[in-house]
């Protein structure tokens, strides 16, 4: 890893940090050394990182999928959560035929991981949340119709879906152009789980 990543990854690790210094940094890499910084984050970094973003980058639904990105057609988000084992997965988000590519009410999205043929795809929708600049990623809410060849939409309210996605609420703050970081909660009781996602272009 270079030294810019480098650098980056210590200040991402510091007990203090500078949101504006962060989204410079961030923004100055490439998509795979982005990766590579966020994949390598413990979690505490996570939490204070979300922390520290709070209401420092107002988060729009356009952020997650651009306007020119052509309806129904998926965004790769890359993640790292701060749960113990399995941290790397994608939320791949879109944009439902319905609504103004320029001002969406909504996009839809599912979770790929490793243990999506058990868990089933975990399917969300992703509206503003109800503090100004913040994204709710909803899992009680799914789609009328997938994203051209996504996995098949499963509820979330049975099985081993139910027990990893039911009553799930996340919640997003914007960081970088492309970077993101989230909470996680159910039934309205904070997890103390977070994870960083990076969006691919």
């Amino acid at each position: 890893m270079n030294s810019a990543c480098d650098a980056l990854r210590a200040q991402l690790c510091a007990k203090t940090l500078d949101p504006s210094d962060i989204r410079a940094r961030l923004d100055a890499l490439a998509h795979a050394e982005r990766l590579a910084v966020l994949r390598g984050l413990p979690r505490r970094a996570q939490s204070r990182l979300f922390r520290a973003v709070d209401g420092f980058l107002p988060l729009r639904l356009t952020a997650l999928v651009a306007p020119c990105v052509p309806a129904c057609s998926e965004v790769r988000h890359h993640g790292v959560n701060s749960l113990p084992l399995l941290r790397r997965f994608e939320k791949r988000l879109f944009r439902p035929h319905d609504t103004d590519p320029d001002a969406p009410d909504v996009l839809f999205g599912y979770n790929h991981q490793a243990l999506a043929c058990l868990t089933g795809p975990g399917y969300f929708a992703a509206r503003a949340g109800p503090r100004p600049g913040e994204i709710r990623i909803d899992y009680a809410e799914l789609p009328a119709v997938g994203p051209r060849g996504g996995p098949r939409i499963r509820g979330n309210d049975a099985g081993l879906a139910r027990l990893v996605y039911g009553q799930l609420i996340d919640t997003l703050r914007g960081v970088s152009e492309h970077v993101t970081v989230g909470s996680a909660a159910r039934a309205g009781r904070e997890l103390g789980s977070w994870f960083v996602l990076c969006r691919e272009d």
